[in-house]
């Protein structure tokens, strides 16, 4: 792994109290934007298909998967997925009714209090929206508050920049890059590593909610403070 050695928790002391956390349950986290539902092949098939099918292509550059040749293609996909361990969810637009995203909960360690966030892919009509960043919310303060986690993680493509860029605007620690991880679609990937810990959490929550407000937003939808200034913000006091 190489990068500058972030700053953490005091290795080798005891967790005082510690005890085992419950694996995420499949249940609605709902927000103000959206609701992140536990996908559901037959309830969402039609609006991700649809939603999918018009975003942009190089979008799926870095996933696991290539965009869907037909409808078949996409139900066959979804239908595989679903029926994975992993917990896989909709992301549902509050105004429109529909789903237009997916994440996921992936390498879910219950002993150790650690969980990621991946398969993160939102169609078009959700990017640059609160419902992207609201989703992302929505998973952390579940982990954090409700499951009582120790660690939130982000892994994506070493070359991701926007992706990079997502984990750093939503507070995540860069903590190094694992070379030769992976090969995926017949290419090497170097993975990129971010954190967030619990102790960094209410800060971060703060930031969030504050961004989240309607109160931070113009009547025609522009941010008054950006996230990452105010995560900055929450961080210093």
């Amino acid at each position: 792994m190489t990068g500058d050695r972030p700053n953490s928790s005091p290795a080798l002391l005891p967790v005082e109290g510690w005890t085992r956390r419950p694996a995420p349950p499949h249940i609605v986290l709902s927000g103000r934007y959206c609701r992140c539902e536990p996908l559901d092949a037959a309830r969402h098939g039609d609006d991700l298909y649809q939603a999918f099918s018009a975003t942009d292509p190089p979008s799926w550059r870095y996933l696991f998967h290539e965009p869907p040749a037909s409808e078949v293609e996409f139900r066959s996909w979804l239908a595989e997925t679903v029926s994975g361990a992993d917990p896989y969810y909709a992301v549902v637009d509050s105004v429109s009714g529909r789903a237009g995203g997916v994440w996921a909960y992936l390498r879910v360690e219950p002993a150790h209090g650690s969980i990621e966030i991946g398969s993160v892919h939102y169609a078009d009509i959700l990017k640059r929206t609160p419902v992207t960043t609201e989703a992302i919310y929505l998973a952390m303060r579940h982990v954090f508050d409700d499951l009582g986690y120790r660690r939130f993680e982000w892994k994506c493509n070493a070359l991701n920049e926007p992706s990079r860029r997502a984990a750093a605007r939503f507070g995540f620690q860069f903590e190094g890059v694992f070379r030769q991880h992976m090969v995926v679609k017949g290419h090497n990937r170097d993975t990129a590593w971010f954190s967030i810990l619990d102790h960094e959490w209410l800060a971060l929550r703060r930031a969030f909610e504050a961004w989240l407000s309607p109160d931070n937003f113009t009547p025609d939808g522009r941010q008054r403070e950006s996230l990452a200034r105010l995560i900055s913000a929450a961080l210093r006091a």
